[in-house]
Protein backbone atom coordinates (compact mmCIF):
# COMPACT_ATOMS: atom_id res chain seq x y z
CA UNK A 1 0.00 0.00 0.00
CA UNK A 2 1.55 3.33 -0.97
CA UNK A 3 1.60 6.02 1.69
CA UNK A 4 1.51 9.78 1.35
CA UNK A 5 4.43 11.40 3.13
CA UNK A 6 3.13 14.97 3.18
CA UNK A 7 2.55 16.37 6.68
CA UNK A 8 -1.25 16.43 6.44
CA UNK A 9 -1.68 12.79 5.37
CA UNK A 10 -3.32 10.09 7.46
CA UNK A 11 0.07 8.39 7.65
CA UNK A 12 1.77 11.53 8.96
CA UNK A 13 -0.86 12.13 11.62
CA UNK A 14 -0.59 8.51 12.81
CA UNK A 15 3.22 8.77 12.94
CA UNK A 16 3.12 12.09 14.80
CA UNK A 17 0.72 10.59 17.37
CA UNK A 18 3.00 7.59 17.89
CA UNK A 19 6.07 9.81 18.32
CA UNK A 20 4.19 12.07 20.74
CA UNK A 21 3.34 9.00 22.83
CA UNK A 22 7.00 8.16 23.56
CA UNK A 23 7.53 9.15 27.19
CA UNK A 24 10.62 10.99 28.39
CA UNK A 25 13.47 8.60 29.11
CA UNK A 26 12.25 6.11 26.51
CA UNK A 27 12.95 5.65 22.80
CA UNK A 28 11.46 3.90 19.78
CA UNK A 29 12.83 2.70 16.48
CA UNK A 30 11.47 3.83 13.15
CA UNK A 31 9.95 0.36 12.85
CA UNK A 32 8.31 0.65 16.27
CA UNK A 33 6.73 3.94 15.21
CA UNK A 34 5.54 2.42 11.93
CA UNK A 35 3.87 -0.45 13.82
CA UNK A 36 2.31 1.88 16.40
CA UNK A 37 0.98 4.07 13.60
CA UNK A 38 -0.65 1.08 11.88
CA UNK A 39 1.81 0.93 8.96
CA UNK A 40 4.13 -1.90 10.02
CA UNK A 41 6.03 -2.17 6.73
CA UNK A 42 6.81 1.54 6.39
CA UNK A 43 9.72 2.23 8.75
CA UNK A 44 11.68 3.99 6.00
CA UNK A 45 8.78 6.32 5.31
CA UNK A 46 8.70 7.15 9.02
CA UNK A 47 12.36 8.15 8.72
CA UNK A 48 11.67 10.30 5.70
CA UNK A 49 8.75 12.01 7.42
CA UNK A 50 10.78 12.63 10.59
CA UNK A 51 13.54 14.14 8.47
CA UNK A 52 11.07 16.73 7.20
CA UNK A 53 10.01 18.01 10.60
CA UNK A 54 10.46 21.75 11.01
CA UNK A 55 13.24 22.93 13.32
CA UNK A 56 10.71 24.20 15.86
CA UNK A 57 8.67 20.98 16.01
CA UNK A 58 7.35 20.12 19.45
CA UNK A 59 7.45 16.39 18.72
CA UNK A 60 10.13 14.51 20.67
CA UNK A 61 12.02 13.60 17.47
CA UNK A 62 15.20 12.81 19.44
CA UNK A 63 13.52 9.72 20.92
CA UNK A 64 13.33 7.97 17.53
CA UNK A 65 16.34 5.82 16.59
CA UNK A 66 17.45 3.18 14.13
CA UNK A 67 16.43 -0.43 14.77
CA UNK A 68 19.91 -1.16 16.18
CA UNK A 69 19.62 1.67 18.72
CA UNK A 70 21.93 4.07 16.88
CA UNK A 71 21.22 7.67 16.01
CA UNK A 72 20.47 7.99 12.30
CA UNK A 73 21.36 11.67 12.05
CA UNK A 74 24.82 13.03 11.32
CA UNK A 75 26.91 16.02 12.34
CA UNK A 76 25.44 18.67 14.63
CA UNK A 77 21.98 17.10 14.48
CA UNK A 78 23.34 13.80 15.81
CA UNK A 79 25.08 15.63 18.63
CA UNK A 80 21.86 17.50 19.49
CA UNK A 81 19.96 14.22 19.54
CA UNK A 82 22.58 12.58 21.77
CA UNK A 83 22.46 15.51 24.19
CA UNK A 84 18.66 15.46 24.36
CA UNK A 85 18.68 11.72 25.07
CA UNK A 86 21.31 12.10 27.78
CA UNK A 87 19.27 14.89 29.39
CA UNK A 88 16.47 12.34 29.72
CA UNK A 89 18.94 9.83 31.23
CA UNK A 90 18.88 7.55 28.19
CA UNK A 91 22.27 5.83 28.16
CA UNK A 92 24.27 5.44 24.96
CA UNK A 93 27.06 2.87 25.05
CA UNK A 94 29.29 2.69 22.00
CA UNK A 95 26.91 5.05 20.21
CA UNK A 96 23.88 2.82 20.82
CA UNK A 97 20.89 2.80 23.10
CA UNK A 98 19.90 -0.56 24.59
CA UNK A 99 16.42 -0.88 23.12
CA UNK A 100 15.62 -3.74 25.47
CA UNK A 101 16.07 -1.37 28.39
CA UNK A 102 14.84 1.96 27.01
CA UNK A 103 12.21 1.09 24.40
CA UNK A 104 8.77 2.60 24.87
CA UNK A 105 6.91 -0.06 22.89
CA UNK A 106 8.68 -3.39 23.46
Amino acid sequence: MPVAIHPDSEFAHAVYAAVAAIPAGRVASYGDIARQAGFPRHARFVGRLMGRLPEDSRLPWWRVLRSDGRIALTGNNAERQRQRLEQEEVVLVGGRVDLGRFSAFR
